[in-house]
C-alpha cells in the first residue's frame, strides 16, 4: 500500500521571508487564509513571524484548527566559528517547534548572495575543507537536536547556496549520517538548477525525510540562468510558479514519494516575496485542488472544503 503524504502549507506561500517586513501580510491574515484555503497543517516560517511564546502560539493554532509540521533554522555551518549562532537559533526554534507538536527542523544553508539585494557575500563554491566543516557540523547539529529535542533535521538545498545543484546535493547526502541528517526535498529548488527530484527519490529513498512541493517556470529559468539573474530578482520575475504551470511534473514526484511505502510529511510552497496581499490565497486554493487530483497516492491536504 502506498505511503501516506501529509502536506500542509507555509508562510513562504504568502510571501513571508522575514520575521517582520512591511511588504508581508500579518500572521493573523496568514492563519485565517490557510484555513480558508483548506489546509490543516503549517510550518512556522521565520522565527518571530508567528508568536514566539508557546502558549500564545498554541492558542492561535487551536483557534484555527491547525497543526505544525516543522520549524526552520538558517545555518552557515561551512564557516568556522558559526556554531554558536546556529545553536542559538536552535534553542529558540526547536523548543517552540517541539512545544506545538512539530516533528522536524528544516535546516537551510546560508546563501552566498544577499537574500534581499542579491549582492555577493562570498564565493559560490566551497573548498574541500569547507565541505568537511559543513557536513561534519550538520551531522553534529542533527545529533544534538535529536537527542535534546527529539526532532529530526531535514537539510534543505537552496538556490544561491553552496548546496543547490544535484551533484552538490548528492555529495552532501553521501557525506552525512542518515541517523542524524536527511533531505528536505524541495522540488522547486532542485529544478531551479535543472535537477531531477524523482531521480533523487529513487536513488536515495531512505534519505527523503521531508518535502517541499513547488514548481519553477522553465521560461523564466532559461532567462535567469542565461543572464545569471540573482535569486530575489528571479522570484520577482516569477521563477516559482503554481502547478501545473511549471516543472517538475507533480504526478511522478507524488507517485515516487508514495512508493517509498512510509509516511512522509511536508508542505506545498510558492516563493512570492514580495507580492500583493490578495495574490496568495487563490493560488493556495488552486494548488490544493490540483494536488488532490493528480496522483493515486494517499495525500492528506486537510479535509476542509
Amino acid at each position: 500500500m502506498p505511503g501516506k503524504l501529509t502536506i500542509g502549507t507555509a508562510p513562504d506561500s504568502w510571501g513571508v521571508w522575514f520575521p517582520s517586513d512591511p511588504e508581508q501580510v500579518s500572521a493573523d491574515v496568514f492563519l485565517r487564509e490557510v484555513v480558508e484555503a483548506g489546509y490543516e497543517a503549517i510550518e512556522l516560517g521565520p522565527y518571530g513571524y508567528l508568536p514566539k511564546d508557546p502558549r500564545e502560539l498554541s492558542d492561535a493554532l487551536e483557534a484555527h484548527g491547525l497543526t505544525v509540521l516543522a520549524g526552520t533554522v538558517f545555518s552557515g555551518l561551512h564557516r568556522p566559528g558559526s556554531w554558536d549562532d546556529v545553536w542559538k537559533q536552535v534553542t529558540d526554534v526547536a523548543a517552540l517547534t517541539k512545544a506545538v507538536g512539530g516533528e522536524h527542523i528544516v535546516v537551510i544553508p546560508a546563501m552566498y548572495r544577499d537574500e534581499k539585494t542579491g549582492a555577493d557575500l562570498e564565493p559560490s563554491t566551497l573548498t574541500d575543507e569547507q565541505w568537511t566543516l559543513l557536513t561534519g557540523q550538520t551531522d553534529e547539529l542533527g545529533r544534538r537536536i535529536l537527542e535534546e529535542y527529539g526532532l529530526k533535521v531535514q537539510f534543505h538545498s537552496h538556490a544561491e547556496s553552496h548546496v543547490g545543484y544535484q551533484p552538490d546535493i548528492e555529495r552532501f547526502l553521501e557525506a552525512t549520517n542518515p541517523d542524524y541528517v536527511n533531505l528536505c526535498l524541495d522540488t522547486g529548488h532542485v529544478a531551479y538548477y535543472g535537477g531531477d527530484s524523482v531521480e533523487l527519490i529513487t536513488k536515495y529513498p531512505e534519505r527523503i525525510g521531508y518535502v517541499h512541493l513547488k514548481q519553477v517556470s522553465p521560461e523564466v529559468m532559461e532567462e535567469v540562468r542565461d543572464k545569471n539573474i540573482v535569486w530575489p530578482e528571479a522570484v520577482r520575475m516569477g521563477a516559482m510558479t503554481e502547478p501545473p504551470l511549471g516543472v517538475p511534473d507533480m504526478p511522478p514526484v507524488l507517485d515516487a514519494l508514495a512508493a517509498l511505502n512510509r509516511p512522509i510529511m511536508g508542505i506545498v510552497e510558492h516563493d512570492l516575496y514580495p507580492c500583493p496581499a490578495d495574490l496568495p490565497l487563490p493560488i493556495a486554493k488552486r494548488t490544493r485542488t490540483y494536488l488532490q487530483s493528480c496522483s493515486s497516492a494517499q495525500i492528506d491536504l486537510g479535509n476542509r472544503a
